[in-house]
């Protein structure tokens, strides 16, 4: 196992519609134990492949609020999401220190393949559906501030730049 280095916001990999995996082979098994265990050791509770530099359909969720099962699906994608929606504050592992509030769907249908190779489909609600949405919109080059009025978004680059003039 190891930890990997998080991609920070300014980083071209996060910008990046990722492949979708061909195969769950040893490759992929390995980043999914080390994107989990990257996650635990950063108190994340959700993490995409491109945060941590791979451009892959790939996430690790903890699905629980101790932190002791952790879902990792490949090639998710969100199948079905509720009419419901819900504003909540969200922070991102490559933004740290940075929370704002998202509305995003209250519930959600999502399907993908497990570590062992199988299909799975599951339903997930309030704060677990929230973070498949996030982690899933990383998949697709899109990030949590792209869900927030362009004011906000200048607000939040200044901050940002203000930490790294790189930014």
């Amino acid at each position: 196992m190891a930890i990997l280095e998080i991609k920070k916001f300014n980083e071209p990999v996060l910008r990046k519609k990722c492949e979708k995996v061909k195969k769950v082979d040893e490759e992929i098994k390995k980043l999914i134990v080390d994107m989990a265990q990257t996650m635990k050791e950063e108190q994340g509770i959700g993490l995409a492949a491109p945060q941590v530099g791979v451009s892959k359909r790939v996430i690790v969720v903890q699905t629980d609020l101790e932190g002791r099962r952790i879902l990792a699906l490949v090639n998710p994608k969100i199948i079905k999401k509720s009419q419901e929606k819900e504003k909540d504050e969200e922070g991102c592992l490559s933004f740290p220190g940075i929370f704002l509030e998202i509305k995003r769907a209250k519930e959600v249908e999502v399907e993908g393949l497990d570590i062992k190779r199988e299909k799975i489909k599951l339903k997930a609600k309030g704060l677990l559906a929230r973070v498949f949405q996030h982690e899933i919109d990383h998949l697709d080059g899109v990030l949590f501030i792209d869900r927030i009025s362009f004011w906000q978004r200048l607000k939040i680059r200044k901050k940002l730049q203000q930490r790294d003039p790189a930014a």
